[in-house]
Order: structure tokens, then C-alpha cells, then sequence
């Protein structure tokens, strides 16, 4: 994993987009000179376009989802539709792109088709490549210090619904844990010189504590700093669970670590900036779907005659109450007995349309007048009702975290996690966001936009 903008992008997914960017420039490189007269070429103009075509186009394939993400187990179905959905906003990016740079004569009129197959035939060569457990060219030996409960779930982590590109060399089980949790033939043998002896001898390059009590010398922390000054990295849960997983467990999670670990930083200059592109990504993303909205509009009007528009009370940052605006997706006598309901993924209480423009996302639109207005972020924790923030706050340690940044019209937990009625959706989608809390920035916020793109796009079920 490497961290970048507070963000962590798997290693093997970064070597993925290294590599396929350099496939297609090389191969654009090729097309010009198999297809134009090298005399004709002007090679210090042709060489810097073929990069930037290349870099651009693998990266906005990388936003939309293309390139393994963490947790990403995905069906054939699946992969066939990121590969259309890749292929099919690329076209005519590439096109777009390919007229702006500023190649040479002969190149620019011969090259604009086949180079535009190139793309299309390394993105397919990526998504086959995908269904396979592509594994990280230099893959890590992990020993995860642990036996229980917890180091079960780590392994399970590492391994399930993909293989993260690592291999688990083992557990070590210290002296007064009960080790009920892995299989006893997994568990390394203690050597004569301790911890650091097994390191050097399973040639461990990370080790994961997956042990949650660490009172009465559970823990052999003298064995464990050896082990870091000799090069090897050591994890904690938390940020074990934070880097493959983008989320934050709250089982593993102490308040220490929210007070004296990095991240959670709140600012005026941050706010400042984010407000700033709230404002201009909004106003461009209200005009363009102005026609859609107006649509919409006219649909909820004419199947059922009723409100447009449904307002309903959310807490925002804070803590502090706003009326958030959406498309009215369900029917008006939707909480008639007056008791407040989770919506579920198929709610049967939606109309018709509103299937189709929750399935879309499009009842989200006209939160961007709240965007405009102050109460809400584009990206952020989803904002939820009063009734339920009070009865989760009671029931998860933390809920409150969510409230220390603006709630958002998208957000990492709904990219992440698909529809939630329940408190243990609740916990799922609070780690997430605990995530998003601790980590946000432009970087993240943008791959959240792209990522919620593909997700509209793809018709994968996220809330």
C-alpha cells in the first residue's frame, strides 16, 4: 500500500496503471511510426503527446474504476460491465483528447482511428487480465502476531473476496492469548531467539498485532521494536483495517488512537478550499442536469399528481438540524403511522419513478441547492434523521465523529457499501465515513465523484 494525498492506493493496482499507461504509449509510438513515412515525423512533438494521451486516458480509466480497488470481489457480470463502461466513456474522451494535442500534420490525420483502437484494445486486455488474482510483483511476507478472533479476521481480510497481492507466512501466538481462533497448524513454532529469530527466518517483510488485549505483557513490545529498527513494518488493527480496507473498525478501535494518530485535521484553509469547489463543481453539475430534473419533475408530477419535491429534517455538521431537498421518490402516505423507517433497496414503498431516479441517483440532484446553500459538502458523510442519529449515537461508540465535517450528496461509505436498514449497516457505513473523516481531501473527494459515476453507470447497488 502506498499513501498518497492521505489516501492509500494498493501497490499492485498502482504497478497496473504504470504498466498499462506505458503499453499504450509504447504502442501509439509504433502506430506512427509503421503507419507514417519517419521522415515525415516530428518526434519531439509526436513523443510528449503520445505520453500525456497515455497518462490521461489510464488515468481516467483508473477513476472509473477499471483497476482492482480494495475489497474488490467481482463477478464476471461485473467485470464485463466496468470493461463496456470503460470502453464507452473513453471513446470519446479519446477522441477529444487526440484533437486537442498538439500532434504533427501526417500524424494527426492518419493515427486518430488506430490509436483509438489501442485504447480500446488494452482496456479489454485489462479487464480479462482482472479476473484473475493479480498478484503484486513484489509480493509481502506477512506474519500476524495473534490467534484469536481478530487475527482470523485479518487473514480473512488478505484474503477474501481477492487475494490483496500478499502472502500470510503464519501466525505467532504470544505467551497468555488463547488461540481458538486459526488453525493450530498455522501457528509458527516460538525460536530460540524470539520474534526476530522467526522474522529472519520466514523472511517477513510486515507484521499485523491482531491482538485487541494488549494488558499484562500480552504483547512482546521490546521483540516487536527490534523488529521495525531491522526494516520490518508493524501494524496495529486500526491501521491495518484503515489501509486495505478504507475504513476504520470500530472494534479495534480506541479513542487514544483518534486523538494522537495523524489525520482528523480541521482548518480554515481546507474548509476554505472545499468550499470553493463546492461552489463551482455544483454550479456546473446543476447545468448540466437541468434537462434531467425538469424531466424528472414532470414524471413524479404526472404518475401521481403530488409533490415534486420531498424536504425532511438531517443533521448536519455539528449536529446542527437543516431540511435536506430531494425528488420525492415514494409515495405520500409513505410514514402515515408516523413512525420513521430506513429506506431499503427495494422499498416498497418507491413509485415507479422513483425506482428508476433512486436506482440513478437522480432524486440526490436538487440536494445541490442545499450544497449552495452552506447545509451540505458534494462529498461527505450521508446526512441521517434525528430519530436515528440519537438512537445510533446511543448505540455506536463514535457515531458522533461523522458530524465534525459537512454531510455530503455522495459520499466514501455509499461508494463503498451498498443499502443500509439497520443498526449493523449503520456500524458498516460509520467506519466508512470514520475513514472519509480522518482522510479527506480533494484526491478523495474526486475519486469519490468518479467512483459514484461508475456506480450510476455500472448499476451496482450502492445507497
Amino acid at each position: 500500500m502506498l499513501k498518497v494525498f492521505s489516501h492509500y492506493f494498493p501497490s499492485h493496482t498502482l504497478q497496473q496503471v504504470l504498466f498499462d499507461a506505458m503499453l499504450l504509449f509504447l504502442a501509439v509510438l509504433f502506430a506512427v511510426g509503421v503507419q507514417v513515412h519517419a521522415g515525415e515525423i516530428d518526434w519531439q512533438r509526436v513523443v510528449p503527446s503520445a505520453f500525456v494521451f497515455a497518462v490521461l486516458m489510464i488515468l481516467l480509466n483508473s477513476l472509473m474504476g477499471l483497476y482492482r480497488q480494495p475489497g474488490s470481489g467481482l463477478s464476471r457480470r461485473e467485470s464485463v460491465i466496468r470493461t463496456m463502461v470503460a470502453i464507452v466513456v473513453s471513446v470519446p474522451a479519446a477522441f477529444i483528447v487526440f484533437q486537442i494535442l498538439p500532434w504533427d500534420g501526417p500524424v494527426s490525420d492518419n493515427l486518430r482511428e488506430p490509436v483509438v483502437v489501442l485504447l480500446g484494445v488494452v482496456l479489454v486486455m485489462r479487464g480479462i487480465v482482472n479476473r484473475r488474482a493479480a498478484a503484486s510483483m513484489f509480493m509481502p511476507r506477512v506474519l500476524i502476531i495473534g490467534a484469536g478472533n481478530e487475527a482470523a479476521a485479518v487473514e480473512y481480510s488478505l484474503t477474501h473476496p481477492v487475494k490483496r497481492g500478499v502472502e500470510v507466512v503464519g501466525f505467532y501466538a504470544p505467551i497468555g492469548e488463547e488461540s481458538s481462533g486459526v488453525d493450530s497448524g498455522r501457528i509458527l513454532a516460538r525460536q530460540s531467539g524470539g520474534l526476530l529469530e522467526l522474522v529472519r527466518r520466514y523472511r517477513v517483510n510486515e507484521i499485523i498485532v491482531a491482538v485487541k488485549e494488549r494488558r499484562g505483557g500480552v504483547l512482546p513490545i521490546r521483540e516487536l521494536l527490534d523488529c521495525k529498527l531491522m526494516g520490518v513494518r508493524v501494524l496495529d488493527l486500526s491501521s491495518f483495517f484503515e489501509r486495505t480496507q478504507g475504513q476504520i473498525r470500530i472494534d479495534s478501535l480506541r479513542a487514544s488512537w483518534l486523538i494522537y494518530g495523524d489525520g482528523f485535521r480541521q482548518g480554515w484553509a481546507r474548509t476554505f478550499v472545499k468550499r470553493v469547489f463546492d461552489l463551482g463543481a455544483s454550479l456546473i453539475l446543476l447545468v448540466l442536469s437541468l434537462p434531467v430534473m425538469l424531466i424528472t419533475a414532470l414524471a413524479i408530477l404526472i404518475e401521481d399528481r403530488g409533490p415534486i419535491f420531498y424536504k425532511q429534517e438531517r443533521v448536519g455538521l455539528g449536529g446542527r438540524v437543516f431540511r435536506v431537498i430531494k425528488f420525492r421518490s415514494m409515495r405520500t402516505d409513505a410514514e402515515k403511522d408516523g413512525k420513521p423507517r430506513w429506506a431499503s433497496a427495494n422499498d416498497d414503498r418507491t413509485t415507479r419513478t422513483g425506482r428508476i431516479i433512486r436506482k440513478l441517483r437522480i432524486d440526490e440532484l436538487p440536494q445541490l441547492f442545499n450544497v449552495f446553500a452552506g447545509d451540505m459538502s458534494l462529498v461527505g458523510p450521508r446526512p441521517e434523521r434525528p430519530y436515528f442519529v440519537d438512537r445510533l449515537s446511543q448505540e455506536i461508540p463514535f457515531y458522533a465523529v461523522r458530524h465534525c465535517v459537512k454531510p455530503g450528496v455522495t459520499g466514501w461509505a455509499q461508494v463503498r457499501y451498498s443499502y443500509g436498514s439497520s443498526v449493523d449497516d449503520a456500524v458498516q457505513k460509520l467506519q466508512y465515513d470514520l475513514y472519509y473523516v480522518k482522510n479527506h481531501t480533494l484526491v478523495l473527494d474526486t475519486l469519490v465523484l468518479f467512483e459514484t459515476i461508475r456506480v450510476v453507470l455500472t448499476g451496482e447497488g450502492a445507497n
